[in-house]
Order: C-alpha cells, then sequence, then structure tokens
C-alpha cells in the first residue's frame, strides 16, 4: 500500500503553511511537484521554496509531474473536465507505480486548501479506482478567500446571512437573488464585468499572500474596469494570474 499525503500550503506565502502541514512534508519519502510548463513557472518554483524552507532532511527527492492543458470545452464543459481528470489521474498513476515502493509516502503540495475548488481528491479517487493499492491523507490549508477577507479586514457573511462560494461559469448568469455575500472563485472571463453592478460591492485580490498582491474595494460599478484592466496587466507581467472576489449586496 502507497500512502499520500495531500497538503495544503496556502494561497502563496510560506509563513502560511500550518504546523501540521509542515510535519506531513517531512514524512515523505518522494515530493510530486506539477509542472505547469514556463508559462507558469512561478507556481512551481513557490512549492519548490517551501520544500526547501521546511524541509529538514537534506536529501528529500522531488519528481515533477507534467499537468496536461484542458482541451476547449466546447459546449460540454463537465465532459472537457472528466477527460482532463483522467489524463491526469493516468499520469499520477504511473509515477506512484514508478517513483514509490510498497510502504512508501508520497506528497502532493496543493494551492489554498484541498477541498475548497481544487480537485487533487477526485483526482486520487480515480487513481485508487483504477486499481493501485492507494491511500491518502488530508492536511488543510489556508484558502484565498481566507486570505482575501483577512487583507480586507472583513467578515464574509452578514449578521445572520450565508455566504454562497461559487464559480465565474456560475455568476455569468447572474448575481443570485436569494444572496446578499457571494464568493467568487475561478474566474477567468471577468464575469463580475457582465453582471448589473447595481447596489453591489466588491472585494478583489490577486495574487494573495505573496509579494505581488493587488487589492481593490468599493463599488462595483466604479472599479470593474479597473479591475479588468488590472488583471490584464498582471497576466501579461506574469504569465499567469489567480485572483478571487467577494460580491456583497449593499444594505437598502
Amino acid at each position: 500500500m502507497r500512502e499520500i499525503l495531500i497538503i495544503g500550503i496556502g494561497a502563496g506565502n510560506p509563513e502560511h503553511m500550518t504546523l501540521e502541514g509542515i510535519a506531513a512534508l517531512n514524512r515523505a519519502d518522494v515530493l510530486f511537484i506539477p509542472d505547469k510548463g514556463e508559462e507558469k513557472a512561478g507556481l512551481r518554483a513557490l512549492r519548490e521554496a517551501i520544500c526547501a524552507r521546511f524541509i529538514r532532511k537534506p536529501d528529500y527527492r522531488t519528481v515533477p509531474v507534467a499537468i496536461p492543458r484542458r482541451a476547449e470545452a466546447e459546449g460540454d464543459y463537465r465532459g472537457a473536465v472528466d477527460d482532463w481528470h483522467a489524463l491526469i489521474a493516468a499520469r499520477y498513476r504511473a509515477l506512484f507505480e514508478a517513483e514509490l515502493e510498497d510502504g512508501q509516502t508520497g506528497a502532493l503540495l496543493v494551492w489554498g486548501d484541498p477541498a475548497l475548488y481544487d480537485s487533487t481528491l477526485r483526482l486520487m479517487e480515480r487513481v485508487a479506482a483504477s486499481g493501485l493499492a492507494l491511500d491518502w491523507r488530508v492536511y488543510p490549508g489556508i484558502s484565498s478567500v481566507q486570505v482575501l477577507a483577512a487583507r480586507h479586514r472583513i467578515a464574509l457573511n452578514t449578521i445572520g446571512a450565508p455566504v454562497l462560494i461559487t464559480t465565474g461559469r456560475r455568476l455569468a448568469a447572474g448575481f443570485p437573488a436569494d444572496q446578499d455575500s457571494v464568493v467568487v472563485m475561478l474566474d477567468g472571463a471577468e464575469a463580475f464585468a457582465g453582471i448589473d453592478p447595481d447596489g453591489l460591492d466588491i472585494f478583489w485580490g490577486a495574487y494573495l499572500g505573496t509579494a505581488d498582491e493587488i487589492l481593490r474595494a468599493g463599488p462595483l460599478s466604479a472599479l470593474a474596469a479597473e479591475i479588468a484592466a488590472l488583471r490584464a496587466r498582471a497576466r501579461a507581467r506574469h504569465g499567469w494570474i489567480m485572483d478571487t472576489y467577494l460580491l456583497r449586496r449593499r444594505p437598502a
């Protein structure tokens, strides 16, 4: 039986690593480092920096995992994601078999928290379902949503009210009529700029927890164009962008 430790590493600041996560890093025989190519080399480099900073044994071993690009959905988003996950799971299985002996422990370093809008846990289920004897443990991390609220010095919810966490794909249909506070993740198409901004405030953050962090807050009507321009410039400079935001209905 091989064991995989799935470790949340926070939103980008190594200082956000938990003591539990650091202990898990030091248990691993092999660390599997996702690699999305040169365009996103900074993401790989941060994982490597976390290993170098917190792993105490000098002879730890890392193995890169080449992550393929997801095909365009062309109307079948779930189908495209399912095919993509099948490819990634197959690569993980091959590497686990080749790089981990029976009884050894591997580790995956996951941005933010592994249980919040991340598919690593589903990938492990696929690997196990393929017939490989595998067990895994999950170590929670600090999510970008938590960092966003902390940076803006706000609570995510209003008194007695819920918070909805959704995606840009869902928000594109409009701000939910029955919600006051909506956290949006994975919004590559800038859905915030296409909805009715009347009565909404936005609390936005990109590269949260890093030296490149950008924050904006205020009426959506006043900030939508500025945030879109900031995103474009930041993506051009870094080759990638990770951002999230809270939309809140202003009290009547």
